[in-house]
Formats: C-alpha cells, sequence, structure tokens
C-alpha cells in the first residue's frame, strides 16, 4: 500500500490501474514544478537578456558570464550545488524549490539567447525612430518592441517548455516526490518496474502532446505581425 492506495499485480492490466491514482500524485508536483520553473525562466530570461544588451561592460560582461556557466554546465551539477552545498553556508532551501529554481535558472540562460535574438531581429531604424520621438523606453518596449518579437519567440520558448517538462524527473534525485520518483518506490515494492515505468512514460508522451497542441494554437492564434497593444 502507497498513499494509502492498494496495488494489485495480478496482471499488468489491473496493476497499472491500480498505481494510477499514486502517479497522478507526483504529477501534480510533475507540473507544478515545470509552471513555477517556468515563470522563473521566463522573467529571469528577460533580465539577462537586457543586462546582456547593456552599453556598460560592468554590466554586461558579468551578465554574459552567467548565461555561459548556466548553459555550459549540467543541470544535474547545478541541482546538486543549490541542495548540498548553499545548506553549508546557511541557505537552506525546500526540495522542491531547489528544483524549481535549478529549472528556472538553467532555462533561464536558453531563453535570455531567445530574447536577444528577438530583439536584435528588430530593425536599427526602428530603435532610433522610437528615439527621435522621444518616446519613453517602457513605451518603446511596449509599442514597438514587444509587438515584433512575440511572434518570433513563441515558438522556441514552447520548445523549451516542453524540454523543462521533460527535465522535470531529474528533481527525484533531491527528494522530490514526482512522478519518476513514485514509479521508482512502486518498483521497490512491488519488484516489478516495467509497468510503473512504461505508465510514466506514457503520462509524460500524452502531456508533451498536450503541450505542443496547445503551442500550435497559440502560434496560429498571434498574428504574424504581432500583437497590439494600447
Amino acid at each position: 500500500m502507497i498513499y494509502g492506495y492498494e496495488i494489485d499485480t495480478s496482471s499488468p492490466g489491473r496493476f497499472a490501474l491500480s498505481i494510477l491514482p499514486i502517479l497522478l500524485i507526483g504529477l501534480r508536483t510533475t507540473v507544478l514544478a515545470m509552471l513555477v520553473g517556468l515563470v522563473i525562466a521566463l522573467f529571469a530570461g528577460l533580465a539577462f537578456a537586457l543586462l546582456r544588451r547593456s552599453p556598460y561592460r560592468v554590466v554586461s560582461w558579468p551578465a554574459v558570464a552567467i548565461i555561459e556557466f548556466l548553459r555550459n554546465t549540467p543541470l544535474l551539477m547545478q541541482l546538486f550545488f543549490l541542495y548540498f552545498v548553499l545548506p553549508e553556508y546557511g541557505l537552506v532551501l525546500p526540495a522542491f524549490w531547489t528544483g524549481c529554481i535549478a529549472l528556472g535558472l538553467q532555462y533561464a540562460a536558453y531563453m535570455s539567447e531567445v530574447y536577444r535574438a528577438g530583439l536584435e531581429a528588430i530593425p536599427n531604424g526602428q530603435w532610433e525612430a522610437a528615439k527621435a520621438l522621444n518616446l519613453s523606453r517602457g513605451r518603446v518596449y511596449g509599442a514597438v518592441v514587444i509587438p515584433q518579437i512575440v511572434p518570433r519567440i513563441t515558438p522556441a520558448i514552447g520548445n523549451y517548455l516542453v524540454s523543462m517538462m521533460k527535465d522535470t524527473p531529474i528533481l527525484s534525485t533531491i527528494t522530490v516526490v514526482e512522478m519518476l520518483n513514485l514509479a521508482n518506490r512502486i518498483g521497490d515494492r512491488t519488484f516489478e518496474y516495467l509497468v510503473p515505468l512504461s505508465v510514466v512514460g506514457a503520462i509524460f508522451l500524452v502531456l508533451t502532446c498536450i503541450c505542443s497542441a496547445l503551442l500550435r494554437g497559440v502560434e496560429w492564434a498571434i498574428p504574424k505581425r504581432g500583437i497590439a497593444l494600447k
């Protein structure tokens, strides 16, 4: 019995049905970790991109160094650093939030390059025209930049969303109870790993297909020339 649910191993079909409610408990953690990590990645990635574009080297160079470090080191290493090393210096975070921060920061580095590519795709003449019109920085980004970069960066951000979902099982290495962690626990109890792992794989396949379909719908709904902001 796990989480109050009896496990029936009399046949593969009954086994899969009996463990499905248990895995759905882990699914909630998986989806929540992905969403929190995505929010962190979206905002931190934008901050990294803007800092990297700063005309002041004292600002842009550290931003480049952080981006390159996050992009070129394994997510597992960053996860272990946050979970095992930081507590030695007095910073202790729950396993779930440690995993969300690790996911968010790693994908923030990737998304910063997506934002940078979108920003650099704006013709210089438009920046100069906005400056000549004496538009405020907020007005420039709200009325000129964002409407043009959103259609360009949406597909790439969608790909990273799917990748982030598939990376959430790595959080099980720091005791986050997500789907893969629960599947391993079920296997340890029953000595049967094929069915639990197969069900987890099927759930991920369904989730990624749903996310991909939703993202295609978003891409279709966004005007190709950008969105209009008042």
